[in-house]
C-alpha cells in the first residue's frame, strides 16, 4: 500500500481499495496483500473523515490517501471489500459512487466481496445482471437478481465473491482479469492456493 502516484509507479497497474469503518479486515487484506504480489501499485482510500478506520472485528487500518483525493485519479481496478457497517458506508459515499460510475462507463473493472455486492453494487445499478454472488445470507440474496452460489464470479469488467473465507480466490481472480491466467496461477501457487 502506498500513496497515490510515483515516477516508478508508471508501468503499474493502478488500484483503489476503499475501506470504511467496519469493512471487513480480511477482505481488505487479502485484496491489497495479493494484488501487491501481482505487482499492481494499490492504493487504500478512506472514505471516512480520519484515515484511520476501525475494522469489522477492531483492527484498526491508516489508508493511504481519503477517497476525495482518490477520486481524482484513473483506476485500472477498485476492489470493495465487504463487512457492515463499513458496506454501508462505501455505498454512502458520494465519491466512491461517482468513481465506481466512472469505471462501469468506461468498461474498466471493479469488484466487491461480502456484503458490498448487494450493498453497494446493485444500491447504485452496477451490477451486470442476473448471476452476481454475495454473502449467502437471505438480507444480501434477496435483493440481488438470481445470485450465484459461486465462490467467485467474473462477469464482463465485474468480479464477486462471498465473504472472508473466499477473498484470496476474490483476489486472484481480480489479478488474472488485469495480468492473464499464467501470473494468476503462479501467483495462487506461491500462496499455496488451490483454484
Amino acid at each position: 500500500m502506498s500513496s497515490l502516484s510515483t515516477s516508478t509507479d508508471s508501468n503499474k497497474k493502478r488500484v483503489l481499495v476503499p475501506i470504511a469503518e467496519g469493512s471487513e479486515e480480511i477482505e481488505t487484506s487479502s485484496i491489497t496483500d495479493v494484488l501487491t504480489r501481482f505487482g499492481a501499485h494499490v492504493v487504500v482510500a478512506s472514505v471516512m473523515p480520519d484515515l484511520v478506520c476501525k475494522m469489522s472485528r477492531g483492527l484498526k487500518i491508516c489508508a493511504d490517501v481519503s477517497i476525495e483525493n482518490a477520486a481524482k485519479e484513473e483506476w485500472d481496478l477498485i476492489a470493495l471489500p465487504g463487512g457492515l457497517p463499513g458496506a454501508n458506508h462505501l455505498r454512502d459515499s458520494l465519491s466512491l459512487v461517482e468513481l465506481l460510475k466512472r469505471q462501469k462507463e468506461k468498461k474498466k473493472l471493479y469488484g466487491a466481496v461480502c456484503a458490498s455486492p448487494a450493498v453497494v453494487l446493485h444500491t447504485h445499478g452496477l451490477l451486470s445482471g442476473a448471476g452476481a454472488t454475495c454473502y449467502p445470507a437471505p438480507p444480501f440474496r434477496s435483493v440481488m437478481e438470481k445470485p450465484s452460489d459461486s465462490k467467485v464470479v467474473v462477469q464482463d469488467n465485474v468480479v464477486t465473491s462471498q465473504g472472508p473465507g473466499t477473498s484470496l480466490l476474490f483476489a486472484l481472480s481480480l489479478g488474472e482479469q488485469l495480468y492473464g491466467k499464467e501470473h494468476a496461477d503462479k501467483v495462487a501457487a506461491e500462496l499455496l492456493v488451490q483454484r
